[in-house]
């Protein structure tokens, strides 16, 4: 393995913390012996381009420092390749490094940890979900969810998370249940009314909320989580269960396990779905677990 690392830097990650975490977390590698380089790319196509360039020339490692949509942009460079990727989580949900196990806001203690686990040979093979030719890490998400991110994603005002809250507020008034054909490996195509399916490689989404709270990322299988029909009422009572993962006991939610799972709706609903937290289309979307995908800095 070549002793130069490749830093995946997004600048404005958690209001500029990625910029700022860059450096200490490269002290540590350099510290440790490994040469660095940095990726910044002038939007997220020019950085991905760049990305893959550093793994095509043979980097030791891809070394993620930002949030959940730059691990998802790493993916999308290191999968299938054998190049080990690192996580510096310094961004607003840190899901993926959560669900992982890896430091938090914190890059100093996640470079030093990137380091020895390079010297050491230590990773981990993890799975990931592929639609299309776009893999994904922790869960792809459709319906309400799915909904409100689209509704804050066209809003100019107000900015932040307070945005997301707003959005949220106007999709439950508009709450209605989505008549989703869904089929699961190669069963039988199933209607399924429900409130939101989340297809879980990964645990949890949106900051640490649990939706597949048993998902394992290397057992090469998704958990599917379908929330039913239900009223604005039973929806609040739920939704702060979904932090604990206890959720899944309600007689609203249903658990599925699959490793292909088709989603997809009339196109009048008009239904999105997002991977990683980040837009991938509308339905219909295939979702296929690839096991062993990934080797993991860990």
């Amino acid at each position: 393995m070549t002793s130069e690392i490749t830093l995946f830097v997004n600048p404005v990650a958690g209001r500029g913390r990625g910029a700022r975490a860059a450096q200490p977390a490269a002290q540590a590698l350099r510290a440790a012996g490994f040469g660095v380089r940095t990726v910044v790319g002038e939007d997220a196509a020019d950085a991905l381009d760049r990305a893959r360039s550093a793994v095509a020339d043979g980097t030791g490692a891809l070394v993620a420092v930002g949030g959940d949509g730059m691990v998802s942009l790493a993916l999308q460079a290191v999968a299938g390749t054998g190049t080990p990727l690192g996580v510096v989580a310094v961004g607003t949900g840190n899901d993926f490094a959560r669900v992982n196990g890896l430091p938090v806001r914190d890059p100093a203690a996640a470079g030093t940890a990137i380091a020895a686990a390079l010297r050491d040979g230590r990773d981990r093979a993890l799975d990931l979900g592929r639609i299309g030719d776009r893999w994904f890490g922790t869960v792809l998400a459709s319906g309400f969810d799915s909904r409100v991110n689209d509704r804050g994603n066209r809003m100019t005002w107000p900015v932040g998370r307070f945005r997301y809250d707003l959005a949220m507020v106007a999709e439950l008034a508009a709450l209605r249940p989505i008549p989703f054909r869904v089929t699961f490996d190669d069963g039988p195509e199933e209607r399924i009314d429900a409130t939101l399916i989340a297809v879980g490689n990964g645990s949890s989404y949106g900051g640490g909320m649990r939706i597949c709270a048993d998902a394992a990322m290397d057992d090469g299988r998704f958990d599917v989580c379908v929330v039913g029909p239900c009223s604005r009422a039973t929806l609040l009572r739920v939704f702060p269960r979904v932090y604990r993962g206890t959720h899944t006991g309600h007689p609203v939610v249903t658990m599925r396990r699959a490793a292909r799972v088709r989603l997809d709706v009339d196109p009048a609903q008009d239904v999105t779905g997002y991977a990683d937290g980040e837009r991938v289309g509308p339905l219909p979307l295939v979702a296929q677990t690839v096991p062993k995908a990934v080797r993991l800095l860990a």
